[in-house]
């Protein structure tokens, strides 16, 4: 919904525009992505189509053709489905009252006159507090000026001033994002990779959302900048400063849903200068235990269970696994284009580590990407993981938060038959260092007591870190759940088995290996079958 910064102004940028068609493109340099789509549960699904047939010398398995930054392409053309969202968010006059918007258990009916409740309760003192300056940027919603206080402890500040105007949320929809992006922005509002928050102000026309003023400009600019390809010492520091952010809001439970180079801006125009998230148009509270089913995101970025309707916050790790990708090669895993085409890319076609640079990329960075890039999204590393990848954790004394994976494992884990927690415990065994290395970051960050961790770690660890996010995604409820561990403790092996994820561990290359480890533990007469009294063995060294 528009940034702090953003590029000089365009001409109406919030009616509707007809894309061009141009059969035989020449482009010189990339464009923005596609304005970010919103689709209402009740949009009918993409039907799956074959990708384009790869090159004659690749893999079987379909894989999109990399287009280098140097040879961009103009911007797709919007999928019928994607212009009747935009319709729907800017409905005509003809149109406007006839709009039915369900959402939930919450629905919208604007027959018979009735107008949307567009109070907002924030402050009414813009004009006392704040002196507004010149427009600089415009986004899909709204535009960005810049500002500065005129009194109070952030006097002489300057600040960037989101202008939405109420005429444009025409449905309850659009009424109820810009509620959430308010609440989530003054929830998360202090980690170093987050835009600051100062406050929200209204009228009779306009939300005003006043932020800090980021004047390093955007990621993309600094990737065309260079051409499109950063070195890998580059892009980790790229990397981290992402993936703490976005560790950060997952733990919160916020799922962004629109992770792009273009949401991420530069303090300042120093190479070294600190990126900051922005734009929280889209983002949603999500439970441990939820998962969202609404289409949102920008094109190239969105990920394959978000077209199929079912995710939760591994939807922004498959985001980050494109963002890590144009770093090192300088293009995107998947293109078409329209948008129907991408999205079949996106969940048909594989990404390209055949073509240069990638045979001359180390293999850590390589198996780094893909791991974020895995169209399972229970396979996939999350934001903490990411950040203890042997590519990465050793870079700049990276800190790792809580993992909030870790508690939905250990739930599942508590509530496992004693076989399974035997069987799990096994394959724990045999985590190779690297792996063991993750669990040992987590395991601290509850600071056993003489070893062990009791359901009072747990809570206090989790505690330390909350927001106000956290209340509105219920995780402290999902906490009653470990309330088994209140009665004994639990120490590292057996940690090590509660937040092993089975998943993940399959998608790797030596999972086989891991198996037949593990299946060795329980077969101890050599005669390739485990009988009960191995199994009741096992389970009682274990336990």
């Amino acid at each position: 919904m528009g940034a702090c910064t953003s590029k000089p102004s365009k001409s109406n940028p919030f009616s509707p525009r007809e894309d061009q068609k141009n059969d035989n493109p020449a482009p010189t340099q990339l464009p923005k992505s596609p304005p970010p789509l919103s689709l209402p549960p009740t949009t009918p699904f993409l039907p799956l189509y074959t990708p384009s047939p790869a090159h004659r010398w690749k893999p079987k398995t379909p894989s999109t053709p990399l287009h280098f930054f140097r040879r961009p392409f103009p911007p797709p053309s919007p999928a019928k489905h994607i212009r009747a969202v935009l319709r729907r968010r800017k409905p005509n006059k003809e149109t406007q009252n006839e709009a039915k918007i369900v959402e939930g258990d919450e629905e919208e009916e604007e027959e018979g006159g009735v107008e949307l409740d567009k109070r907002f309760g924030f402050s009414k003192e813009l004009r006392s507090k704040l002196e507004i300056g010149e427009e600089v940027g415009r986004g899909h919603f709204g535009y960005t000026c810049s500002a500065k206080f005129k009194k109070g402890e952030f006097k002489g500040q300057q600040v960037a001033v989101k202008v939405i105007p109420k005429s444009k949320m025409t449905t309850a929809i659009a009424v109820e994002d810009v509620r959430r992006e308010v609440k989530i922005l003054r929830a998360l509002t202090g980690h170093n990779n987050l835009v600051k928050f100062y406050d929200a102000f209204e009228d009779h026309d306009n939300i005003y959302i006043a932020m800090e003023f980021c004047e390093g400009g955007e990621l993309l600019d600094r990737i065309l900048a260079r051409g499109g390809k950063y070195s890998e010492d580059d892009a980790k520091t790229v990397m981290v400063q992402i993936l703490n952010f976005v560790a950060f809001c997952h733990l919160q439970g916020v799922v962004h849903r629109d992770l792009k180079p273009e949401n991420f801006l530069y303090t300042s125009k120093e190479v070294n200068s600190m990126l900051k998230a922005i734009d929280f148009g889209l983002s949603d509270f999500v439970r441990p235990d939820e998962r969202l089913n609404d289409i949102v995101g920008s094109a190239y970025y969105v990920a394959p269970e978000v077209l199929h309707r079912s995710y939760s916050t591994e939807a922004d790790v498959w985001s980050i696994g494109v963002i890590a990708y144009i770093l090192l090669c300088g293009s995107r895993p998947f293109w078409a284009r329209t948008e129907s085409g991408i999205f079949r890319a996106v969940l048909k076609a594989d990404p390209n580590f055949i073509e240069e640079p990638w045979p001359s990329l180390s293999s850590e960075a390589k198996d780094f990407v893909k791991r974020l890039l895995n169209k399972d999204p229970r396979k996939r590393m999350t934001a903490a993981q990411a950040l203890c990848h042997p590519w990465i954790q050793n870079h700049n004394d990276v800190k790792v938060p809580l993992d909030i994976l870790v508690f939905r494992l250990m739930n599942a884990y508590m509530r496992s038959s004693t076989l399974r927690k035997a069987a799990i415990k096994a394959l724990s065994k045999t985590l190779t260092a690297d792996e063991l290395f993750y669990m040992r970051v987590q395991f601290a960050l509850f600071e056993p007591n003489n070893g062990s961790i009791t359901l009072e770690n747990i809570k206090t660890a989790l505690m330390k870190t909350a927001t106000d996010a956290m209340k509105d995604s219920h995780i402290p409820d999902f906490l009653f759940s470990l309330n088994a561990l209140q009665y004994r403790r639990m120490g590292f092996e057996e940690f090590c088995a509660a937040a092993l994820s089975v998943h993940q561990l399959e998608a790797l290359d030596r999972w086989e290996q891991h198996a037949r480890c593990a299946y060795e533990l329980f077969e101890k007469d050599g005669n390739r079958a485990i009988v009960i009294e191995e199994l009741a063995s096992v389970s009682l060294e274990f336990f």
